[in-house]
This record gives C-alpha cells, sequence and structure tokens, in this order.
C-alpha cells in the first residue's frame, strides 16, 4: 500500500509538472490564473506531499509545508506593497501562498489540539472496533513541541487507564493504540491472566462470550470471554482467550531478536521478569516510560512484547468515536 501510494504521489507530481509547463502564465480576464496552470500547482504540491510522507512523519511533512507556504506567503505580502496596482504579477508566488493559512492552521490543529486516527484492529476490543475513526486529545499530554516531542507547557500527565495513540517503538511513522495499566514507578504483574498493579488486583466480572470476525479474514469468527474489569477507579471491557497464556514465549523472542538486530532497545531484559512457560510476568516501569496493554489481551502485540512506550512517542488521549462507515451506531462512542 505504502508503495502504491508513493507511485500515486509520483505521477501526480509529473501530472502536475506538464499541466504546468503547459498552460497560459497569463491571467484571465477575470484576473484569475488559468485553470490548468492551478491545478497544476496543485497536483504537484500533492505528489511533493505524497512523496515526503513516505519516508517521514505527518508531522514533519506538514511542519515543512507551513515553512515552505509562508516563505512564499511573505514573499507575496511584500510585492503586493511595493507594486502600485497592488497586485503581484508571479503566478508562483501569487496561486501558492493561498496555500498558507489552510496549511497553518491544519498544522496548530493536527500538532496541538486534535488529530484523527482510524483504529486498523481487533487489538482494543470491545472498546474499539476495526473501522472505528476517532479523535484524539493532543493537549491532554501537554503542549508538545513538533517532531521532537517534548513537553513545552505541561497541561496534564498520562495516567493509568487512559487509552492512549503513540509512535510504535520500532517504526515511529506507525501510530498504535493501547491502554496505559502502568506509569513510571508502577509495578506490573500479569500472571495466570489476572493483572495486578502495585499489588493491587484489577477487579474482573465475567460477562460472557464474545464474538469477532478474525483481521486477516473476517469470514472466519473468533471467540473469546468478555469481562468488566476496573482499573484506577476506570471501568472498561476486556477479552480473554481462555486457552492462550499470559504471553507467548515465542512471539516474545521474536520480537527481541527484531529489535535488537535494530538496536532498539525494549527495556523488557532490564525491567521485567517472564516466566519461561508462558503463565506471567513482572515488570517495573522505569521513568519516563509506560507499560500498554491491549484491551483484547490475547489478539494484541503490546509491551509484552516490544517493550515500554518512551514519553517522546506519546500522541495523545483517545476520547471520542467521530465515524465508523460500517456501523453508524457507533458515532458519538464516548472511549473509556
Amino acid at each position: 500500500m505504502t508503495k502504491l501510494l508513493l507511485w500515486a504521489a509520483v505521477a501526480a507530481f509529473i501530472i502536475g509538472g506538464i499541466m504546468l509547463a503547459k498552460s497560459d502564465k497569463q491571467r484571465t480576464e477575470t484576473g484569475e490564473w488559468s485553470n490548468a496552470l492551478q491545478w497544476g500547482y496543485l497536483l504537484m504540491m500533492v505528489g511533493v506531499f505524497g512523496m515526503l510522507a513516505s519516508s517521514m512523519s505527518f508531522t514533519a511533512v506538514l511542519l515543512i509545508f507551513v515553512a515552505f507556504t509562508g516563505i512564499v506567503w511573505l514573499v507575496h505580502k511584500s510585492r503586493l506593497k511595493k507594486d502600485p496596482a497592488h497586485k503581484d504579477t508571479g503566478h508562483f508566488t501569487d496561486y501558492m501562498s493561498g496555500f498558507f493559512p489552510i496549511i497553518f492552521i491544519v498544522f496548530v490543529l493536527r500538532t496541538f489540539i486534535v488529530e484523527p486516527y482510524q483504529i486498523p484492529s481487533s487489538s482494543m476490543r470491545p472498546g474499539l472496533v476495526v473501522g472505528d475513526f476517532i479523535l484524539v486529545n493532543k493537549f491532554s499530554y501537554g503542549i508538545r513541541t513538533p517532531i521532537i516531542n517534548n513537553v513545552l507547557i505541561d497541561t496534564g500527565k498520562v495516567q493509568r487507564g487512559d487509552v492512549a495513540v503513540f509512535n510504535y517503538p520500532e517504526d515511529p511513522n506507525l501510530n498504535y493504540i493501547k491502554r496505559i495499566v502502568g506509569v513510571p514507578g508502577d509495578t506490573v504483574e500479569y500472571k495466570d491472566k489476572i493483572l495486578k498493579v502495585n499489588g493491587e488486583t484489577a477487579n474482573e466480572q465475567y460477562i460472557g462470550v464474545y464474538s469477532f470476525p478474525r483481521d486477516d479474514d473476517r469470514s472466519q469468527p473468533v471467540a473469546v470471554d468478555r469481562y468488566q474489569t476496573t482499573l484506577s477507579g476506570r471501568s472498561f471491557g476486556i477479552l480473554k482467550s481462555p486457552q492462550a497464556p499470559s504471553f507467548d514465549p515465542n512471539t516474545l523472542q521474536g520480537y527481541q531478536d527484531r529489535l535488537n538486530q535494530k538496536g532498539i532497545k525494549s527495556g523488557l531484559s532490564e525491567f521485567c521478569q517472564f516466566a519461561e512457560d508462558g503463565s506471567g510476568f513482572t515488570c517495573k516501569v522505569p521513568e519516563g516510560r509506560y507499560f500498554a496493554l491491549g484491551d483484547n489481551r490475547d489478539h494484541s502485540a503490546d509491551s509484552r512484547y516490544w517493550g515500554f512506550v518512551d514519553d517522546k512517542l506519546i500522541v495523545g488521549k483517545a476520547f471520542f468515536v467521530w465515524m465508523n462507515f460500517s456501523d453508524f451506531g457507533r458515532i458519538g462512542t464516548s472511549i473509556n
């Protein structure tokens, strides 16, 4: 899919360049630039955006576009002041400067206030399902610098029980969503499928059998047990497969081998003890990191396998489902 989008971006850039080259560079009788010229610039911008986004984070690309269009906007304003007719005769600066306010507003909203996110898997069932489009509050965990993501103004801390979106430690260009069950200093124990945090058991009440389609083959349903649990005063649903262990040792080893090859430190070997039979583990959450689990316990790749979530990878707090094209009834669902 990534390669397909990249080729689409390249195609858009080439088509836009051809349209721009062949377009009329003079204003029409109405004072506007020709449609071919405007579409040429637009397609070229889309192409550049897509090509950059294939290798950089969305925030980084937006920042580049804000800086670029901002400079063009300043040049445009300077030309308007110098021209007696208050017109910019340069089609590039005159047309491209109009993108700056739009891109700047999108950048501010997405970077500091709210960011959209689509649920890609069943790892957070029953609360969140595949196809949910959610909103992520960027303000909840502090106003952060773009890209570097360190906190500039403290507006709140990540809390135990929060459903958080963060950059995946192995590939920061990907966003993951999980529930934070351990904050710095916590001792997280998961033994025989029972969660304890700082020695306090997260009590569970059995609800019944829950079925959902497999992510890789939606024609094949999966039946699991549903429970209602409480963590730090928050009540939410979780799913468990009775036959599955607390963690899969082979999966854990596979993740650790891959991370080691990439030179990424998960922290699990330093701060966790795992039972060889997969019956349980205990982790001491280090400073500046969090331990995250999927609510669909046995169908989730989470901190049990790839390690702790660094605070600099935090994106924001999930709080609202604004669309699901497969189930409109989910619109307006709050995220607990």
